[in-house]
């Protein structure tokens, strides 16, 4: 439903004193990117006019066809709250298109509206609530991040020992003056580690609210003297970040996933899921853990999921059903992590959702016992199989995955897969700190 027409856009700006407005897009690995132009040219951005040179942004276009066109989204206008009172800044999220008048087919934000279409063929739309961890450094005197922690709190702790309230506390009235609903802020179980968490939302508005989250936990802890970064896992021997995705589908105004009469609470459409969700985790690692770093994140001991199951109780498997039932029933997928494009990892949920309920495929018996504490042995017999342990390994699962391709288009694929196999190859030749420490004394 449209919030602001043109004619809206422009009066917000002349009332407000706003003199620039970023145009803002994001690239598929899921960095933000932004052209500022001045209030003189806002009649030309809200007439789709703003070009743009796709052949600099990373794994957009070739040079021989590198045109493209900003379409804002009028409902996404925002004032930053954080810029000067005179001369305000203000954003637009946008659509990228070509000259032709077509979408880009490499444009995340499309790929989500491309897989929320064909879940509302089916009668379907989709809510999704994240939750995203973020660790908070101090800057050396040039202002350089370091990996200090600006405290040693643990979950749930609170000042003195968490010095990252007040940094927490601006972020989350700045993203309610944004327009957030900010359910719960807190310290996090590692030194230096926070999350906030936001009301959930229609997929598309949250995957935009994650971007916009992100731009103003790194601007405000800035503003405080820190480094705010959603790095996976920045600090051995202590937990890293996740990005939990909590998910669920509306049909007719009401809650797809419910059934009151299942003993989990739990309707067929939501068994389809979770079996969507696990049969194609594997090929879709890459996206939801597409770093190196994310990895070393996925290891057993440190909570994060690194087995294939899922569970109605307990934490340690990959997906969970949190306790609210009713209305609020929704599954939880606990392997993504900050790092993530958001848009990529929604179309990707979504495709292996519809799938599933396409095919009725349906998951295996749920596991609520530890999977941590069980033995190899113990988790063989049950099926129980595990995430890839690299980007490399997780690569080569995405490379075989139909839906993800499909999901993905064969122009973000090709270009996803090959800049992350790069990243892999890079990684792999380097000489790092735990070889010189291990082995340059003892050869």
């Amino acid at each position: 439903m449209a919030k602001y027409s043109k004619e809206d856009i422009i009066k917000l700006v002349e009332e407000n004193g706003i003199k620039f407005i970023r145009l803002q897009f994001t690239d598929i690995f899921g960095a933000l990117k932004n052209i500022a132009i001045t209030d003189k040219q806002l009649g030309k951005a809200l007439d789709n006019q703003c070009m743009f040179d796709g052949s600099s942004i990373e794994g957009f276009a070739r040079i021989e066809e590198s045109d493209m066109y900003l379409r804002p989204d009028l409902n996404s206008f925002v004032i930053f709250p954080w810029r000067p009172q005179q001369g305000k800044v203000a954003r637009l999220i946008c659509d990228v298109y070509r000259p032709d008048g077509t979408p880009f087919e490499g444009d995340p934000r499309y790929i989500l509206k491309k897989a929320l279409i064909e879940a509302e063929k089916l009668g379907y739309t989709m809510n999704v609530g994240p939750e995203c961890e973020f660790f908070l450094f101090n800057t050396d005197e040039n202002g350089e991040p370091t990996t200090i922690t600006n405290d040693n709190a643990g979950y749930f702790d609170l000042n003195p020992i968490d010095l990252g309230e007040n940094a927490r506390r601006d972020m989350s009235l700045i993203l309610e003056e944004m327009g957030f609903e900010i359910e719960a802020s807190h310290h996090e179980v590692a030194p230096g580690q926070n999350e906030i968490d936001f009301k959930y939302g229609d997929a598309l508005t949250t995957a935009d609210n994650i971007m916009t989250f992100k731009l103003v936990v790194k601007t405000v802890a800035q503003r405080h003297g820190l480094h705010a970064t959603f790095m996976p896992k920045p600090v051995f021997g202590i937990n890293g970040s996740g990005m939990h995705i909590n998910v669920s589908l509306n049909k007719d105004g009401k809650n797809a996933f419910v059934d009151v009469d299942d003993v989990n609470g739990l309707s067929k459409i939501a068994y389809n899921f979770i079996a969507g969700m696990m049969n194609n985790i594997k090929g879709m690692s890459a996206i939801t853990n597409p770093l190196v770093n994310s990895y070393k994140r996925l290891v057993p001991g440190y909570e994060a999921p690194v087995y294939i199951a899922w569970s109605g109780k307990n934490r340690s498997p990959l997906v969970r059903v949190p306790a609210s039932r009713g209305a609020g029933t929704r599954v939880e997928l606990r392997c993504p992590d900050p790092s993530a494009n958001p848009y990529l990892v929604l179309a990707c949920l979504l495709s292996a959702g519809l799938e599933a309920i396409k095919n009725n495929s349906v998951p295996p018996a749920s596991v609520e016992k530890n999977i941590f504490e069980m033995t190899e042995a113990e988790r063989e017999v049950d099926g129980i199989e595990s995430l890839p342990g690299t980007l490399e390994e997780a690569i080569a699962y995405m490379r075989d995955n139909k839906l993800v391709r499909e999901t993905l288009g064969a122009h973000t694929f090709d270009k996803y897969v090959d800049a992350k196999q790069s990243e892999w190859d890079d990684y792999k030749t380097r000489v790092h700190e735990w070889e010189v420490e291990k082995y340059l004394k003892q050869y």
